[in-house]
């Protein structure tokens, strides 16, 4: 009998009485009987246990500049080796990818690669790291944790890119062993999480609070603000002020512009000037490192220092100018440390996206 070697067991998961299994890998605990898949789709009821079905696959592999993920503080100007699968756990009506996180075709999974051949691959083509995007990592944390171990084998960064929606047990086994990350806050309601993403508010504050107060990673947060959904004034500063109470002022926050995809077609694009907004309320409620994304804003994409006010780092899109800051990140001008992670000199990598295919 042929075994699929894109077929792995998973641990996060137990028997139910009536005989169905319970995925305990995300808040949405799925029941399910033998044969059913979970929301996610990749996670699967097969002889009495979940398993992961999409391992080794995935949708296509891209090297992008960091800046994409986005990522303003961890090496910037470098490359990543960025690459998804296909399925998610929310059910966002937005969702800028559902080509990839909704596809329910493993035609979308032409491409393969182990973990180690994309480590290798990273390293070969100088990319300083590799993430793990277009769909969340945490519904394939098997495959994520392992090309995160054959990455620092190879001194290559591993990043993920997430909604950050995992239950406290997994959570900690697939954070181990990231080194950077991206978490999307995609709004600050419950209503706007059950309505607009079929889940919970305080699952994903959760997982901030824990990735800020028990890891070492360094992470980010991007809000894509939708018109009329969760741009308010009084969300977005209720919204900034519990950041700021409870990640502290240094996290760096990315408000994204929409555009009209999948089941929100009715929506407006979000206009430049809703972003320069929820800027100047994020810097109002005293956070130091505050981005605009998805539209061309010189000065909401460059990095200034909270101490003296001087641009340390400009962005053009994803192309860097003029910087300021030493191999440890402090400011030239004033020698405030600016948070992150840096190395000498900025990379080059510039807006340039390179796909690739990984034999």
């Amino acid at each position: 009998m042929k075994i699929d070697s894109n077929i792995v067991p998973t641990k996060y998961w137990h028997k139910l009485e009536d005989g169905r299994v319970q995925c305990d890998l995300c808040p949405r605990e799925c029941q399910l009987r033998d044969g059913k898949r979970g929301v996610c789709f990749v996670r699967q009821n097969l002889d009495g246990m979940i398993k992961l079905t999409t391992y080794g696959r995935s949708s296509g592999f891209c090297i992008d500049p960091i800046e994409k993920k986005p990522l303003n503080h961890f090496y910037p100007g470098s490359s990543v080796l960025s690459f998804g699968t296909a399925g998610c756990n929310l059910c966002c009506k937005f969702c800028q990818n559902w080509d990839i996180s909704k596809s329910r075709e493993f035609d979308t999974l032409s491409a393969s690669a182990s973990p180690d051949a994309l480590a290798r691959t990273a390293a070969r083509m100088g990319c300083k790291s590799v993430a793990f995007t277009y769909n969340d990592p945490v519904i394939f944390l098997e495959y994520a944790v392992d090309v995160a171990k054959a990455c620092r084998e190879h001194q290559i960064q591993t990043v993920a890119v997430t909604a950050g929606y995992i239950n406290p047990e997994p959570r900690v086994e697939f954070f181990r062993y990231m080194d950077a990350a991206n978490i999307d806050l995609k709004g600050f309601t419950e209503r706007f999480y059950q309505k607009i993403c079929s889940g919970h508010l305080s699952d994903v504050l959760d997982t901030l609070l824990y990735v800020r107060h028990e890891t070492q990673l360094w992470f980010e947060i991007t809000t894509l603000l939708i018109p009329g959904e969760n741009d308010s004034s009084t969300e977005l500063e209720q919204q900034c002020r519990w950041i700021y109470d409870n990640l502290g002022p240094d996290v760096p926050l990315h408000f994204s512009a929409f555009h009209p995809d999948f089941h929100m077609l009715d929506k407006p694009k979000t206009p430049a000037s809703t972003l320069e907004r929820a800027r100047d309320i994020a810097l109002q409620q005293g956070l130091n490192y505050v981005y605009t994304g998805n539209v061309f804003d010189v000065a909401g994409g460059s990095t200034y220092c909270p101490e003296c006010k001087r641009q340390v780092i400009n962005r053009d899109w994803y192309e860097l100018g003029d910087y300021h800051l030493d191999s440890e990140g402090k400011c030239y001008y004033c020698g405030a440390q600016i948070p992150g992670r840096f190395c000498d000199g900025p990379g080059h990598f510039g807006r340039n996206r390179i796909p690739i295919s990984i034999a």
